[in-house]
């Protein structure tokens, strides 16, 4: 009789050990390690040679002798996921999705799931019933022949499954529920997920099958289970938004196939995950009167532009210390701007409260949002409105110099696109200026002092 074969397994970062330590010498977090049973020696490893047709020879090869072809692509009618995958599905990736819980993680890929009739999808859930799914499906009013349900968490029954249905995508719901018969160790543990991961991606490669595992996230944000989960997979999405705003964001943590820089943006609707062409429209507040303390930013989010409205609100101070709170912006770049106008406009802001809110929810960190934030600084100081009309988009610099931007004609475009008549941008940008004529006036500036006397 074989001895049972035991290891010590760090909970935080997935490190084994065969000795129990206090300190895990990974991640160096300490009383992590936790004891699990092993079974390897009766590991039964599943043979996909007969899968598909296509037979892959491993052999060492001259990098000159390999012929450059375009990867093929799955392309689904999710535009959205197509950008943030880098141009469709990629057969044989592995692609993990990670998201809060309620998010809408499990709405979006049955969506997905149910759209490509082209395919053969099996969908394998963990956590919900058929009946669950059905009236999710009906939901969402989509119908399709080709999609498959197993409700089942033993990888061993879902490979002998896979085996008769042979699918051509498969969408996990969730990695972190279920278990193989060669960990004996609880769902969701460590070493458990890093076990399932491990035959899918075996399985993903050898069949040439594309896999998604939606996965959960911890309470600090990040993703459930080691962090070799991540370096396993070919791309990391991250599926976030407020609960309280209709709208969603799908952003690329990694991508072995593409960009990580892109981003898609969705609204739930009663039919489920809607996919926003012009996301500008949304995050911008339609009101008839002036008011004071609002600027439009003109940011790029990956490689989209987006113009997103600046909320500023200076009140004198009731209380010794002045206030400082944002939201969906950096406190420290906030406190930078705030000494730049102190310092170079004459401004006495530290005798002020100040509030600064990004409208929508969105969290800004492109450096551009810097002219925008200063100038709804000033439009509440002086309680006088902006003109409107008016988009801004540059740095701020510590000597109160108007710095140049990146991707300036895009931003141009989108500013036109949405009516506006004026944009305010630096002056070090001509030089990024194609000589493609806009309908919009593109006024330039050098610094902080000439912005705040063309303004106000």
């Amino acid at each position: 009789m074989s001895k049972v074969k035991t290891g010590f397994f760090c909970q935080n970062c997935g490190y084994e050990s065969v000795k129990w330590l206090g300190q895990c010498p990974s991640c160096n977090q300490w009383n992590t390690l936790v004891e699990e049973i092993v079974q390897k020696e009766n590991a039964k490893n599943n043979d996909w040679k007969n899968y598909n047709d296509e037979k892959r020879i491993n052999k060492t090869i001259s990098l000159s002798e390999i012929k450059s072809s375009e990867e093929k692509r799955l392309i689904t009618p999710d535009k959205e996921l197509n950008r943030v995958l880098g141009g469709g599905i990629v057969p044989g990736s592995i692609v993990l999705i990670a998201g809060e819980p309620g998010i809408g993680k499990s709405t979006l890929f049955l969506q997905s799931g149910l759209c490509l009739s082209r395919y053969v999808v099996l969908y394998i859930s963990g956590e919900e019933s058929e009946q669950q799914i059905k009236m999710r499906a009906e939901r969402l009013k989509l119908k399709n022949d080709n999609f498959y349900l197993l409700t089942e968490t033993s990888t061993q029954v879902i490979f002998q499954e896979i085996k008769k249905l042979k699918p051509q995508l498969i969408i996990v719901d969730s990695v972190q529920a279920l278990h193989t018969p060669f960990v004996d160790s609880s769902p969701g543990s460590v070493s458990q997920i890093r076990e399932c991961a491990a035959e899918f991606q075996r399985f993903a490669k050898e069949t040439n099958t594309p896999v998604f595992l939606i996965g959960h996230i911890t309470k600090e944000g990040s993703i459930a289970g080691p962090k070799i989960l991540e370096h396993m997979v070919d791309t990391v999405l991250q599926f976030e938004g407020d609960r309280h705003y209709a709208y969603r964001m799908l952003r690329t943590l990694k991508n072995r196939f593409g960009s990580t820089d892109e981003l898609g943006i969705y609204e739930m609707t009663d039919e489920g995950m809607r996919g926003v062409a012009n996301p500008s429209e949304i995050l911008i507040t339609q009101k008839e009167d002036q008011l004071s303390g609002i600027a439009i930013a003109a940011t790029i989010e990956g490689i989209r532009p987006l113009l997103i409205e600046v909320q500023a609100l200076v009140t004198q101070s009731v209380y010794g210390t002045p206030q400082r709170t944002v939201s969906g912006f950096d406190l420290r770049r906030l406190q930078l701007l705030l000494a730049v106008l102190e310092k170079r406009g004459g401004f006495h802001f530290g005798v002020k409260d100040v509030f600064l809110n990004i409208a929508g929810g969105l969290k800004v960190e492109d450096p551009s949002t810097d002219l925008a934030v200063l100038c709804a600084l000033l439009s509440s100081y002086e309680d006088v409105a902006l003109p409107q009309h008016l988009c801004l988009a540059g740095e701020i610099g510590l000597s109160g110099e108007l710095r140049a931007v990146n991707r300036i004609d895009q931003r141009i475009a989108e500013a036109e696109k949405l009516g506006f008549e004026k944009i305010i941008v630096s002056k070090y940008n001509k030089k990024g200026l194609t000589k493609q004529k806009f309908n919009i006036e593109v006024v330039t500036m050098g610094r902080v002092d000439e912005v705040y006397k063309f303004l106000f």
